[in-house]
């Protein structure tokens, strides 16, 4: 226990809430809440699915991250640097977006939703790579942990929080109120320690080339690559129709909300911490197999719901369970990622190697529909259990020892 507990007395791991935050607040101002903000006002619903549109940088934020792996900005160094400046920026953007009104300017609003978008993921990008630089092993379940806790934060105070306070106030003084939030991570960025110092790239081909022949000049690259890619598809299948699912069961919006957003956010976050602090204790290898098995075994609560039928009780621990499960995968295999990057390339190898891992789940989950209306929901949660097991199997035979066996053959 005791070994637990001071897993997150680090203040490298505690300055790490602070920004997750930063990184988790501009999120929803551009997806949920800019909707939010846009039907209020009275912008047609078509315009508003284009709106969808403006947070495609989140999908191409590995283009150019070789950029921040190139050039150091010239204050606080080569990961805080560029930190603090798209934090800046995003305070900027954000504020100004507030005095824009969406339904008499929505190409100006568009036009500063999609710098906000841009900046965000550009701070995704150098706060993965941060992390990376400055966890060393033994931190880096538990510093995953509290960013991702103060990631879920700041979501729900620019969601929730967002839409609560639309109701007693002007849509531009939320957001020039969220604006003022980032002035969190500011701080944090200047308080931060920074990583230490590496070679970076020489060139900005070096950036782009280098990150991928130092990959997979490795022994064990392929597999490694390959167990990135299948370790989460059965999970990203599922929850793609997870919402549907309660819904073609009789459950009200109200009660899925309830469910999934309010006690599911609680669970994540519980999940996330107990990962952090069991990996810290067991080891990464020995934590990516069994989050991994009780994953696999937690999408049989949704299975077992759909033989059920309605029930409230099996909604709840459904999702509670599936959430902590989740999120102690969370911790864990953000580690695992983490062990994968040459620290003079993290942003690249970080954008990469995540982007990666959700590929193969979102490509097979365009026929996730097709499949649950072809065999039922029964079969189709009994399939996503199944797909689990390739990489665990994968995990065993090319990493059969500890958390360090995976480092070296990777790294």
């Amino acid at each position: 226990m005791g070994a637990f507990i001071n897993a997150f007395r680090s203040k490298r791991v505690g300055m790490l809430i602070a920004l997750g935050f930063a990184s988790g607040l501009p999120l929803a101002l551009t997806r949920t809440t800019l909707s939010a903000w846009m039907t209020n006002a009275g912008v047609n619903l078509k315009t508003i699915g284009l709106f969808s549109l403006v947070t495609l940088p989140y999908s191409f934020k590995f283009v150019w991250a070789p950029l921040l792996d190139r050039f150091s900005f010239p204050l606080f160094g080569r990961r805080r640097g560029w930190m603090a400046l798209s934090q800046v920026g995003l305070l900027l953007a954000i504020w100004t977006m507030a005095d824009i009104n969406p339904k008499n300017a929505p190409l100006a609003i568009a036009g500063f939703a999609v710098l906000v978008a841009f900046l965000s993921a550009s701070q995704d990008v150098v706060a993965d790579a941060y992390r990376t630089d400055v966890l060393p092993p033994a931190e880096r379940a538990t510093g995953t942990s509290t960013w991702i806790l103060g990631y879920r934060i700041a979501m729900l105070v620019s969601g929730a929080g967002a839409l609560v306070l639309s109701d007693h106030m002007p849509w531009s003084r939320v957001y020039g109120f969220m604006a003022l939030l980032m002035i969190v991570g500011i701080i944090a960025t200047w308080r931060a320690p920074e990583p230490e110092a590496v070679r970076p790239p020489h060139t900005i081909a070096d950036a782009v080339v280098k990150p991928f022949v130092d990959f997979f000049s490795r022994k064990g690259a392929c597999v490694a690559l390959a167990f990135v890619m299948l370790y989460r598809i059965g999970d990203t299948i599922a929850g793609g129709m997870v919402l549907p699912f309660l819904i073609s069961l009789g459950f009200s919006n109200s009660q899925i909300g309830f469910w999934n957003k309010g006690v599911g956010f609680g669970a994540t976050i519980g999940g996330v911490m107990l990962g952090g602090g069991l990996v810290a204790k067991y080891g990464v290898r020995r934590c990516l197999f069994a989050f991994g098995l009780i994953l696999a075994v937690a999408n049989t609560g949704y299975l077992v719901l759909a033989l059920h039928g309605k029930s409230v009780v099996l909604l709840a621990t459904a999702i509670g369970i599936d959430n902590v499960c989740g999120g102690m995968v969370d911790a864990a295999f953000a580690a695992f990622i983490m062990s994968l990057c040459n620290k003079s390339f993290s942003a690249t190898q970080f954008a990469l190697l995540s982007s990666a891992s959700t590929i193969i789940g979102r490509m097979v989950s365009a026929g996730s529909g097709w499949l649950a209306a072809t065999v039922g929901w029964p079969v189709f949660f009994g399939v996503t259990i199944a797909l689990a097991f390739p990489a665990l199997v994968l995990l065993l035979l090319a990493f059969p020892h500890d958390a360090g066996a995976v480092d070296q053959a990777t790294n």
